[in-house]
C-alpha cells in the first residue's frame, strides 16, 4: 500500500483552482520560461509562450508542453485574432479532456488543424481490466519495490533530475522536452502536481508526475533508473497514482499517446494502452497571424509541418521507445 500525501496536500491537489484547466495553470506555464515568455489570453483564459524565431526579429507563439488548455473555449478564436507580441503564427496542441466543440478548434486554427495523436484514456469511475502482461508486471514490482505518494514534491527534486537526466540521455531528448533542473524546481512546486515515487534497497529508482485539475489528471513525465526498468517500477506507480487520484475525486485521467509526432504502435503505447478504458483525440492547430512575413520565411515549407519555417533540416534518429519510455 502506498503512503499518501498530508491532508492539506491532498486538498490541494484535489480542489485547488478546479475551474482553471491544469495545463492553464499560471504556475506550471511560468515553469517552461525557459522556452518562451508566458502570454496570457484573456478572453479563453488560457495561455501561450511566445519565442524568437531563429535568425528573425520575430516571434511566434506555441502552446504549453505538452497540451493547451483553457476555460472557454469558445473564446479562443477571438483570442487569437490579436494576439500580443504580433507573431508570425501559433500553433497549440489542444487537450483532449477539454470542452472545446469541433467549430472552437477550426475557428482558432483556420490554416492547420491535424490529428496529431490519438491519446489514452482512463476512467477511473468504469472498469479496466489489465491485460496479462501488465498484470504479470505489476505482481513483479509490488516484489520489488515500495511506492509512496510524495508529500511534498520538491523534497525529491535531486532525485527526480538525475531520473529524467538518464532518461534525456537514454531517449536522446533535446527542445522543450529536455527540461532545465531551474524548470522541474518550479513544476514540482506547482501545488496541482502529484508525484509519485518507487524505491528499492533504499534508492529512488522511479518516479511519475502527474497533473491533477478539478475531476481531470494528466500523466505528465515519468523515468526510471536501470534498475527500476528491471524491475518494472512504473507498473506500481501507475496503479499507486491510479488509486490516489481516485481518492482524490479525479475521474479521467489522460496517458498521453505514442512517442513523436505521429501515431505508432510502439512499446510506450503498449504500456499505456494497457492501464486504458477509453481513447480521445488530439488535435494539433495552426493559425497564420502574419501572412505575408510568415510566407516569406516558410518559402516552398516542409508538407505537414506548421509553422513550416520550423521544420526540421531532417529527422533526428533515436532508438525505438521500449515499454518503459514513459515520456508523453
Amino acid at each position: 500500500m502506498p503512503s499518501a500525501p498530508s491532508a492539506d496536500r491532498s486538498r490541494q491537489l484535489g480542489t485547488g483552482a478546479a475551474d482553471v484547466p491544469a495545463y492553464a495553470d499560471p504556475g506550471y506555464v511560468a515553469s517552461l520560461a525557459d522556452v518562451g515568455r508566458p502570454v496570457h489570453l484573456p478572453g479563453s483564459g488560457g495561455w501561450l509562450l511566445s519565442r524568437s524565431v531563429p535568425d528573425t526579429d520575430r516571434r511566434d507563439l506555441s502552446g504549453p508542453y505538452p497540451l493547451f488548455s483553457c476555460a472557454d473555449w469558445s473564446l479562443l478564436a477571438d483570442d487569437l485574432a490579436t494576439p500580443d507580441d504580433d507573431p508570425l503564427s501559433v500553433v497549440a496542441v489542444a487537450d483532449p479532456l477539454g470542452s472545446w466543440r469541433p467549430a472552437d478548434l477550426q475557428a482558432a486554427f483556420p490554416d492547420h488543424l491535424v490529428l496529431f495523436k490519438r491519446h489514452q484514456v482512463r476512467e477511473l469511475s468504469r472498469p479496466a481490466p489489465l491485460p496479462s502482461h501488465h498484470r504479470r508486471q505489476l505482481g513483479r514490482a509490488a516484489r520489488a519495490v515500495e511506492v509512496e505518494v510524495c508529500a511534498d514534491p520538491l523534497d525529491h527534486l535531486d532525485d527526480w533530475v538525475a531520473l529524467y537526466d538518464f532518461l534525456v540521455a537514454r531517449r536522446r531528448l533535446t527542445g522543450i522536452s529536455a527540461f532545465s533542473r531551474d524548470s522541474f524546481s518550479k513544476q514540482l512546486a506547482v501545488p496541482r502536481m502529484l508525484a509519485v515515487r518507487a524505491e528499492r534497497d533504499g534508492a529512488t529508482v522511479g518516479m511519475a508526475l502527474w497533473l491533477v485539475g478539478g475531476d481531470t489528471a494528466y500523466y505528465h513525465l515519468g523515468a526510471s533508473t536501470a534498475a527500476g526498468y528491471e524491475a518494472s517500477a512504473s507498473y506500481a506507480i501507475f496503479a499507486a497514482a491510479f488509486e490516489h487520484l481516485r481518492e482524490l475525486g479525479v475521474d479521467r485521467v489522460d496517458l498521453g499517446g505514442s512517442a513523436g509526432a505521429a501515431h505508432r504502435d510502439d512499446g510506450l503505447f503498449r504500456f499505456k494502452s494497457g492501464w486504458a478504458n477509453a481513447e480521445l483525440p488530439a488535435w494539433l492547430g495552426g493559425r497564420v497571424v502574419d501572412r505575408p512575413g510568415y510566407e516569406a520565411l516558410a518559402g516552398d515549407g516542409a508538407p505537414g509541418w506548421f509553422p513550416a519555417y520550423r521544420a526540421p533540416a531532417a529527422p533526428a534518429e533515436v532508438p525505438p521507445p521500449s515499454v518503459e519510455d514513459e515520456v508523453g
